[in-house]
């Protein structure tokens, strides 16, 4: 009784970390992406503003979101072609922009692939998740194996 309580007590601990860390997470710092300033006749940022961004010849909007505090917003466009770009405060003041996108700002997909950097500490406990699978998967069969060892001889007395 010992032994299965053992077992599946040291099973819910090794499993624990799988649980806990699901999946893990990479990221990379791309250059080439266009930044969009918006501000009134005073100088002040449009801060905060609504911006919609319409890729040319799309029936659906491109990206939509809001300037940060400067009043600055960035994307990528994918294709070649005239961006509109609209800032809307929702206080009476818009600024439309269109932005023409040569072949040398268009975002390279292809090329980007396969660029991702992963953090150490990812690596890290992937590699520790995977020794610590190893032991348990070898405590087990060991703790296996004494039980019915143990129940054997209990059987024969």
């Amino acid at each position: 009784m010992k032994y299965k309580v053992f077992i599946i007590f040291s099973n819910i601990i090794l499993l624990l970390p799988l649980l806990l860390y699901a999946h893990g997470v990479s990221g990379k710092v791309d250059a080439g992406g266009i930044v969009v300033s918006a501000q009134y006749d005073t100088g002040e940022p449009m801060s905060y503003a609504r911006v919609n961004i319409s890729a040319p010849g799309a029936k659906l909007q491109f990206q939509s979101g809001r300037t940060d505090r400067n009043g600055r917003f960035c994307f990528f466009p994918d294709a070649a072609g005239e961006w509109k770009v609209v800032v809307d405060d929702k206080m009476g003041h818009r600024l439309e922009v269109i932005v023409p996108v040569n072949e040398t700002h268009k975002l390279k997909t292809d090329q980007q692939a396969g660029r991702l950097t992963e953090s150490s500490l990812a690596r890290y406990e992937r590699a520790l998740i995977g020794i610590s699978i190893i032991f348990g998967i070898f405590g087990s069969l060991l703790g296996w194996r004494g039980y019915k060892k143990a129940k054997g001889e209990n059987s024969k007395r």
